[in-house]
């Protein structure tokens, strides 16, 4: 073969080699540390780009997008002497490619040991209820002490999340217990808050009712007696208006009479002292002159004169006391005769209210 041919395609696969040497294409999101000789030359941006061969090399390819890395879960001390286990979530992203490939030799060791150093010294102030209950306190302030750290590394810490928090197995059940408790007071007192409306609204319904009767009742006493007043107006108004005459007012008093001892629970009864009275004026009023063998109005008098006392105290026969035998039979003939004297009395009444009847004692002339 001639030489010179063999120059030229040496020559040739030389070019190819240098040419392809030379260029480098970064994909997007990515960056590329060139060094020339062994020390930082520039970095590589997305796109085409060319580079001296042989003299320049690529020292590193890094990711410029948000990144997340989850540390392993580490124990971690509280205030009160309890060994918790956290897990941490991490967002970063770089900033600087030559920082985060020159300043710290494996940034995401040096992140994670950050972290677990600033948790400790985090949750050693807390104690174990508190750090339950403050996790928006712990990411903020593990985020501010990460962020100022790693800014010269070239990453900027987005966020810091705390992924879970694992107390130890006898705390979790004492937990567990307190909140079971908790529920079971609050619902206790549920319970008796609800016993209590109840009792509450039933009392007040009680009282409504009692109230409302009551009312009823006053409101019917009130038009029974209305009505009981306005029936003894009219009553009255009735005899006044009438003139009634005294035989008929003598003879409702004496059908009155049998009314006052008609109740069952009555143990004595009282005979009224105008008794006599009522009889004599009866039959003085309707002229009893022919009846004979019957008491006069003197000898009525006089009989009422000796049962009634001086003193003009009305006597009362007690069904309790016990009385002597003539006082009984006393009573029994004042009864007797006042029992006759009503009887006559309604039949001279009954013979009054009939003018076709003359009365007895008298002519068919008079």
């Amino acid at each position: 073969m001639d030489p010179v041919v063999i120059v030229t395609l040496v020559v040739a696969l030389v070019v190819v080699f240098l040419f392809a040497a030379a260029v480098r294409i970064v994909p997007q999101a990515r960056r590329y540390n060139i060094e020339r000789f062994g020390r930082y030359r520039r970095t590589l941006q997305p796109g085409l780009n060319f580079v001296l061969p042989v003299a320049d090399r690529v020292n590193t390819k890094l990711d410029v997008r948000e990144q997340v890395y989850s540390s392993d879960p580490r124990p971690v001390i509280t205030e009160d002497n309890l060994v918790v286990n956290i897990d941490t979530v991490l967002y970063y992203q770089i900033t600087d490619p030559r920082a985060a490939a020159y300043e710290v030799a494996d940034y995401l060791q040096a992140i994670d040991q950050l972290t677990v150093t600033t948790l400790r010294n985090v949750i050693g102030s807390m104690d174990l209820e508190e750090t339950l209950t403050s996790r928006e306190e712990i990411n903020s302030r593990l985020r501010a002490v990460l962020d100022d750290a790693t800014g010269k590394w070239g990453i900027r810490v987005n966020r810091v999340e705390i992924k879970a928090i694992d107390p130890p197995a006898t705390i979790k059940e004492a937990m567990e217990k307190q909140m079971r408790a908790e529920r079971d007071k609050r619902a206790a007192i549920l319970h008796a808050e609800g016993e209590r409306q109840a009792k509450i609204l039933t009392a007040e319904g009680t009282r409504q009712k009692d109230i409302l009767e009551a009312q009823g009742a006053q409101q019917a006493m009130i038009l029974r007696a209305d009505g009981e007043a306005k029936a003894v107006e009219l009553v009255f108004q009735a005899v006044h208006r009438n003139n009634a005459d005294p035989k008929v007012l003598a003879y409702k008093y004496l059908e009155t009479l049998p009314h006052l001892a008609s109740s069952d629970n009555n143990t004595f009864w009282v005979i009224p002292g105008e008794l006599t009275e009522a009889v004599r004026t009866v039959t003085s009023a309707f002229g009893d002159q022919s009846a004979a063998g019957r008491p006069q109005p003197a000898q009525a008098e006089e009989v009422a004169d000796a049962d009634t006392p001086r003193d003009g105290r009305v006597p009362e026969l007690d069904a309790g006391s016990s009385v002597s035998l003539d006082a009984a039979t006393a009573a029994d003939e004042a009864g007797k005769q006042a029992a006759a004297a009503v009887s006559d009395a309604k039949a001279e009444a009954e013979a009054a209210m009939s003018p076709q009847v003359p009365r007895r004692g008298q002519t068919s002339g008079d």
